[in-house]
């Protein structure tokens, strides 16, 4: 058995499910429905809202009436709603994900997929495993923070964002910001410790990402061997400020060389500031996250996930 793995009580036997109507479309909704038929015919007792106030009520009811009622709190959405759950809701509630958004990094990264039957076995096996999220300021994040270019493309995509946002969405956001970021300097101080040199400590850069997990968006991986286990966040700066260096940067995580280059540097770090003397966006699992300068750290086991035991140890090797 691994042993990063815990089994809830067989007597919880209440389930939650966050719907985000924004995420995924008609064939998203009846993958819902589905979900909801058959946790009812193993047993559950089910309830869906679209309130997030109304479910984190309910879950705190839940845990008052008595430990180990609560089986799970369905997040069905992109990572966004994953990522609003975990802010919102207890220490330890166990989360699993139904993946409808238009990205699903945190759900691919766990092997979980979206076939309702699939989804409902998980539930009745019952197994956890807990992994490590930053705080940014006052905000949690699961899979990484970005500052630079793709923070700014974030800020236009969601100051524009009319209904459901598809990969297709980004195109507009992305050739704005190439006509008009600047590329701002950005300073990073991160805290010292094991492994973590004296001139790391103080860093300049012109993109940098704070990674948990090592997900991003378009399957790439600035991170590989982050682990969202090991109570640390790795960070990735790329010195040099402009699209073309962007591009080669880019090349570099294409083929797994950039950690390699002089103008990249990669450090393990429980807490870190960034800084800049210009108004520079950052952004948490592709959602806005305000402007800095943010203190970030490390907040070790504070996600609680259902999985699928052959799917997650799949997902791993």
């Amino acid at each position: 058995m691994d042993s990063s793995l815990e089994q809830l009580p067989a007597e919880a036997n209440l389930v939650l499910v966050l719907v985000n109507p924004r995420a995924g479309s008609g064939a998203g909704r009846d993958l819902v429905h589905r979900l909801v038929e058959l946790l009812r015919q193993a047993g559950f007792c089910v309830q869906v809202e679209t309130d997030i106030n109304r479910l984190v009520a309910l879950s705190e009811t839940a845990c008052q009436s008595g430990p180990g009622r609560l089986r799970a709190v369905v997040a069905a959405g992109g990572d966004g709603t994953v990522g609003l759950l975990v802010n919102r809701l207890a220490f330890g509630i166990p989360i699993v994900i139904l993946p409808l958004g238009t990205e699903n990094l945190l759900a691919k990264y766990l092997g979980v997929t979206a076939d309702p039957a699939d989804l409902c076995q998980t539930i009745r096996a019952g197994w956890t495993t807990r992994l490590d999220a930053g705080r940014a300021g006052d905000r949690i994040f699961l899979l990484m923070l970005g500052c630079g270019f793709d923070a700014e493309v974030v800020r236009r995509l969601h100051e524009g964002r009319r209904g459901n946002i598809r990969h297709l969405s980004y195109a507009k956001p992305i050739l704005d910001s190439l006509r008009n970021y600047q590329y701002p300097g950005l300073r990073v101080y991160s805290e010292a410790g094991e492994g973590i040199s004296a001139s790391s400590r103080q860093i300049e850069a012109h993109w940098v990402f704070v990674v948990n997990l090592p997900r991003y968006a378009g399957g790439l991986s600035l991170v590989p061997d982050a682990k969202g286990t090991d109570g640390l966040l790795d960070l990735c700066t790329f010195k040099q400020g402009s699209i073309w260096h962007g591009l080669r940067y880019l090349g570099g995580v294409l083929i797994g060389r950039h950690q390699s280059w002089d103008d990249c540097v990669t450090v393990q770090t429980r807490r870190l500031r960034i800084e800049s003397d210009e108004l520079v966006p950052y952004q948490l699992d592709g959602d806005p996250g305000g402007y800095l300068p943010v203190d970030v750290e490390v907040l070790p086991h504070r996600l609680t996930v259902l999985v699928s035991r052959t799917n997650y140890v799949g997902a791993l090797r």
